[in-house]
């Protein structure tokens, strides 16, 4: 089986930034199979534009833009990638990383797709930042890591304490998100009482519903921003009231324009 070292990847790297236990790359992906491998360190893989699939001993993934993976290190996993340009971005963290900052990988251990919109966003604009070049960008790198690694640890470890309804109206609202939901609506959906649910919804989701379906949205406008399609259309096809809507949404998320955005990703 191969093992890939520090920084390798199977594709043409466009971009390659080197930290302190750190190693952020902005590949393009050319090989349609790549067999069973595994890295020697932990990483993090979000789809910037494209798609593929990925397997790994437990699950396969089907993997579109804004698709954001974790890799524990040394666990194997495969990819299938159609004729389609594809492009990742992975985060690759070392040991000594993990030991400076008393993080313990056991936490985090195995393969898995993050799907949280707060978590994504994360990644968003640690994204960003590899592109504007500003001189605090290893401050702001080692900041968002923490802060992904803490919510993971805290997500996994109560994993098993959540009620049902939890993650009943997390697929709810991923699958719904540009629809006109309603409180009560859920509420009978997921058999509880809606004033239940609007207490309890901001103790495993950290913020209120309407906000959480915002990040969603969001989160799918980002997709779009791959594609030729205005931002009038792109804000229509993710429910959002109008074009303006959609870019304070966006700003507020992710720090910056939508526009500035799709520029960021022709920036290779």
């Amino acid at each position: 089986m191969n093992t890939l070292r520090k920084g390798e990847y199977f594709g043409e790297t466009n971009q390659m930034v080197n930290l302190d236990g750190l190693t952020i790359t902005d590949t393009e992906y050319t090989y349609p199979y790549v067999d069973w491998h595994y890295h020697e360190n932990a990483y993090f893989t979000f789809l910037l534009q494209g798609n593929m699939t990925e397997g790994n001993r437990k699950e396969t993934y089907g993997c579109s833009a804004g698709t954001l993976l974790y890799h524990h290190w040394e666990d194997p996993h495969y990819n299938i990638k159609p004729d389609v340009f594809t492009r990742g971005f992975h985060i690759e963290i070392t040991q000594d990383w993990f030991d400076r900052f008393d993080i313990q990988k056991n936490k985090t251990e195995g393969s898995f797709n993050i799907k949280k919109p707060t978590l994504k966003f994360l990644i968003y604009q640690l994204f960003k930042e590899t592109k504007l070049n500003d001189s605090s960008f290893e401050l702001t790198a080692n900041q968002l890591l923490l802060h992904l690694f803490s919510q993971l640890a805290h997500d996994r470890g109560n994993k098993e304490r959540k009620p049902v309804w939890v993650g009943q109206i997390n697929e709810i609202l991923h699958e719904n998100a540009t629809e006109n939901l309603t409180l009560t609506g859920i509420a009978e959906t997921l058999n509880i009482h809606p004033v239940h649910l609007s207490r309890d919804f901001h103790k495993y989701f950290h913020c209120n519903l309407g906000e959480y379906l915002r990040k969603l949205k969001v989160n799918k406008s980002i997709k779009l921003l791959n594609t030729p399609c205005s931002l009038t259309d792109i804000a229509l096809e993710c429910g959002f009231a109008d074009q303006s809507h959609f870019i304070r949404c966006f700003k507020e998320n992710i720090g910056i324009t939508p526009l500035k955005y799709r520029n960021l990703l022709k920036k290779h």
